[in-house]
């Protein structure tokens, strides 16, 4: 299907962080656009409000009479994440619709522009937000599909004047093989949706096979330590091709200096704390220094990245309480999370809040959980976000819990920990996860501006 030709879209799953995305992109390109989604968020909530109608019935009589007819000119694009059975999905399926994958049609738009493909089992997010704000930042420019909103332009999706695209390439699915980027950046390769590869083996041959998807010409850039092959390396703890060096805490940001094998760029700040965002940084300068980008351009631009929601983000910095929300949902996204959130506040206590996502991560990493999880000081354990799941047998968040090495555990319902945190006050907070324990941030928010 060719991009110019299609004239409505219909989104099965249009609430995910990526298919609000396209559900955008498609709007702005003159589209008839809706969907559905099995549940109201504030990102379904967004997309009413921008015009994009969304039901939340998995019901064929909710499909508009608009699109019950089938033509060339209409596209359904679903997510893997919407169950088999699902009566919308197969009433297209059914009539032969052209359904396409999230990711295939991030191929369909990539097709044709100088594309940045940014993958990883964890920093994509932050790394593609980098890179698209560093463009947007210094006028050079860009579009840009993210796996989170960016807080510098409150969205998932920019829209540029150039032939340049920045992508979060996502591993869930294979779907990162659907893009033959120009640029590919390769952040980590931890094992992961292992109920998709099996084992972390088969995972890392299909980051090989991405990395080796490169148009003629083009330039593959991955963290140090990662087995890929060719390429340029990047690291902020060991000697790389590319790599940040004198990282140091001030006035409560991170600063470093950057260098490759021909420049050097001294004092840059970074908003964002932790080695793990300094060296999604680092990939994103050496994106720019190829693109002939100032380095003065790129200092100012990661000085005014204001991050991006879910990714470290600051609920409440006030006197008495500091309270901060993270998406980190594996047990290394974890660890980097605690390690900054300590290295910021070494005297104050933390106290954590976690979900587990998915029953399959959570059987196949838990002693990893446990042991990173071990390093807060207070936690509380929500029971298991099931996703598209259901639930298996023996698997619950008793299995993280009576491994955790910490005197202070417990595992409490989203009410119970708002009662927990009323009660204890906590001076420093960290909420992490990737289900719904979002909806908890607002109350929180408002227990401690009142304790």
């Amino acid at each position: 299907m060719e991009l110019e030709n299609i004239e409505r879209v219909y989104l099965v799953g249009i609430g995910g962080i990526g298919m609000s995305g396209l559900a955008r992109y498609f709007k702005k390109r003159g589209c008839v656009v809706c969907g559905y989604d099995k549940t109201c968020t504030q990102l379904t909530e967004r997309l009413i409000n921008e015009g994009i109608p969304v039901v939340f019935h998995d019901e064929v009589d909710n499909i508009p009479v608009s699109f019950q007819e089938n033509d060339l000119h209409t596209l359904i694009i679903y997510t893997p994440a919407i169950p088999k059975d699902s009566a919308i999905l197969n009433y297209f399926r059914n009539r032969s619709y052209t359904l396409k994958k999230r990711s295939e049609v991030l191929g369909i738009i990539s097709k044709g522009m100088y594309t940045i493909a940014v993958a990883g089992t964890h920093g994509k997010t932050t790394t593609s937000s980098i890179i698209a704000h560093v463009l947007k930042d210094s006028g050079y420019d860009c579009s840009a599909f993210l796996g989170g909103i960016a807080s510098n332009y409150n969205s998932n999706v920019l829209f540029g004047q150039n032939n340049t695209m920045v992508v979060e390439a996502d591993e869930f699915d294979r779907s990162f093989l659907t893009l033959h980027p120009d640029i590919a950046i390769v952040t980590s390769m931890d094992a992961d949706h292992l109920d998709i590869y099996g084992d972390k083996m088969h995972l890392v041959e299909s980051f090989k096979q991405f990395s080796s998807q490169l148009k003629p010409g083009g330039r593959l850039i991955y963290r140090k330590g990662l087995d890929l092959q060719g390429g340029k390396t990047y690291s902020a703890t060991v000697m790389a091709d590319i790599q940040a060096f004198n990282v140091r805490i001030k006035d409560g940001s991170f600063w470093f200096d950057f260098k490759n094998w021909n420049t050097e760029i001294e004092n840059i700040q970074l908003g964002l704390p932790g080695l793990h965002n300094i060296e999604n940084a680092v990939s994103a300068i050496e994106v720019a220094l190829h693109l002939g980008i100032d380095p003065e351009k790129i200092k100012k631009a990661l000085a005014g990245f204001l991050g991006v929601k879910r990714r470290f983000e600051y609920i409440l910095k006030s006197a008495g309480h500091i309270y901060i929300d993270d998406y980190a949902h594996h047990p290394e996204e974890l660890r980097a999370c605690i390690q900054a959130v300590k290295s910021l506040y070494p005297d104050k206590k933390l106290t954590a809040i976690f979900q587990p996502h998915l029953f399959t991560r959570t059987r196949d990493f838990a002693p990893g959980f446990s042991e990173v999880l071990s390093m807060v000081d207070d936690l509380i354990m929500l029971d298991i976000y099931p996703a598209r799941e259901l639930p298996i047998e023996g698997v619950s968040s008793a299995m993280i819990l009576d491994k955790v090495n910490n005197a202070s555990k417990r595992i409490l319902s989203k009410h119970e920990a708002l009662d927990y945190v009323k009660a204890n006050k906590p001076e420093l907070l960290l909420t992490v996860g990737a289900g719904d324990i979002d909806t908890l941030v607002q109350p929180l928010k408002e227990i401690l501006e009142n304790a």
